[in-house]
């Protein structure tokens, strides 16, 4: 299975967020601690934002921080959101050409083998990826200051 890079954003957005233990931070922190683009990360934040997943704190001071306690943000439930709509292999979409899928049973297959993976991911969430001993660590790799 392969998520989209959406939606691996999305969840490093989240745990840079609950790494800082409810301080304000900005796009800029975030993009700089990952390496990856400001812009691209903008539409992302907008997204959680709306879907409550996070806060949005306009003006001088603002920034942003998770909107919910890690404990309650499950994994599947994220990657479920952002990757409805992607198609695993081509009969999943509206625009198959495949001949053989009539008879294929692969289509089954996949289904039932993504099912299995969003089921596992809905056995998690953000506090286990941040939680206990690894948050020193995350907080390490992404230069967080823990004492700020």
């Amino acid at each position: 299975m392969h998520i989209t890079r959406y939606t691996d954003y999305s969840l490093r957005v989240l745990i840079y967020l609950a790494a800082n233990d409810g301080k304000l931070c900005t796009i800029g922190e975030i993009a700089k601690s990952y390496d990856i683009s400001k812009n691209h990360l903008m539409k992302i934040v907008q997204d959680l934002n709306a879907r409550g997943y996070l806060l949005a704190v306009r003006g001088k001071n603002g920034g942003l921080r998770l909107n919910a306690d890690t404990d309650t943000i499950n994994i599947g439930s994220l990657v479920r959101t952002f990757e409805q709509g992607s198609k695993l292999v081509e009969c999943f979409g509206s625009d198959n050409q495949c001949a053989i899928t009539p008879a294929c049973q692969l289509k089954a297959m996949f289904a039932e083998a993504m099912e299995n993976f969003f089921r596992t991911l809905d056995a998690y969430t953000l506090q286990d990826l941040v939680g206990g001993k690894r948050k020193a660590a995350v907080q390490e790799l992404l230069f967080i200051n823990a004492a700020s």
